[in-house]
């Protein structure tokens, strides 16, 4: 009797050793081969291994409840806070790339207001204080020299750059001011005018940008308001590009004398580009009398951009000179 029960046990206990893994088929046989268990001092085989069993269970089991248990996540407390610190920065830099892939223009996301978040390139748009276009009034009238033009018929191409319209124009066009010579770059349009007169706005506006020896910009702007053809602003028309970023070299010279008013008054004052990057320190020549393109002409540049002007920043109590 004592026998049977002694192997009902066994069996139960081997059960039991086999779930908690201290049995595992041959590869425990092989473990107790090399690491062989201490000998019992009890009576009788069947009872000697039997407690020595109960020893081994009690052994792992004991192991098993002394184990560190995997640290629970649940978004509380200190384990949080690399989740949490994690989440958040994913999220910052879900922004900043969202805001990468932001081009700039002149609504929406990417308008004006937004440019100095757009790029830490851009930070002068926000916070600069020599901005430009401005709206010029009480402008000193003084006797200024005149703006020495030296353009020539020159080759070009002409670009749409996703801005605006663009005249990459060949060197050799320059002009002398203060003394100092800049060479023409090239020049494009802002549809309505970005700078004002006395708060007078106009159709369109041409900036003629020019850049002298020491890296220093000067930019004419020529006030474009509706009338007749104007026939340098048709020739360039009858050369736009049918893609977008890809300059077309045009046949035939281009004068930029057609383009200039036959008055040369102007007005003068420092200030800035009026795209990103915004950058300051650049000399400003307004022309004073517009010149005159056909509504068609006009036209033709508003499908393409229909507003492409930033809007008139503070004046910050800035000099403005004026030819008598």
């Amino acid at each position: 009797m004592s026998s049977t029960m002694n192997k009902r046990n066994g069996a139960g206990l081997m059960l039991a050793l086999l779930a908690a893994g201290v049995l595992s088929g041959p590869a425990s046989a092989n473990e107790s081969k090399a690491k062989p268990e201490p000998k019992a001092e009890a009576k009788g085989g069947g009872e000697e291994s039997l407690d020595v069993l109960r020893q081994r269970l009690a052994e792992r089991l004991s192991d098993k409840s002394d184990a560190p248990k995997p640290m629970k996540v649940s978004g509380k407390g200190a384990a949080d806070e690399g989740g949490k610190a994690g989440r958040t920065k994913g999220k910052a830099e879900a922004k900043h790339e969202s805001k990468s892939h932001v081009h700039w223009g002149y609504a929406g996301e990417g308008g004006p207001e937004k440019w100095a978040e757009l790029n830490p390139e851009f930070r002068q748009c926000a916070i600069g204080t020599r901005q430009s276009p401005i709206d010029i009034r009480e402008g000193i009238r003084v006797d200024l020299e005149k703006i020495q033009f030296e353009y020539r018929p020159s080759s070009f191409a002409v670009l749409d750059n996703g801005h605006t319209i663009q005249v990459n124009v060949s060197p050799g066009n320059s002009l002398q001011v203060m003394g100092r010579r800049f060479e023409l770059l090239q020049f494009h349009f802002h549809r309505p005018s970005e700078e004002r007169i006395n708060g007078r706005q106009f159709d369109m506006v041409a900036h003629l940008v020019h850049k002298d020896a020491e890296g220093r910009l000067a930019v004419v702007a020529v006030l474009l308001e509706r009338g007749q053809d104007q026939a340098l602003v048709q020739t360039i028309w009858n050369n736009l590009p049918l893609e977008k970023g890809e300059a077309l070299p045009a046949p035939g010279l281009l004068d930029l004398n057609q383009l200039l008013p036959e008055n040369r008054a102007y007005y003068t004052y420092m200030g800035s580009l009026t795209t990103p990057p915004c950058s300051e320190g650049v000399l400003w020549m307004v022309m004073r009398t517009p010149v005159q393109v056909s509504p068609n002409q006009i036209a033709i540049f508003s499908r393409l951009y229909p507003m492409n002007a930033r809007p008139i920043q503070a004046g910050s109590g800035r000099l403005i000179k004026e030819s008598n």
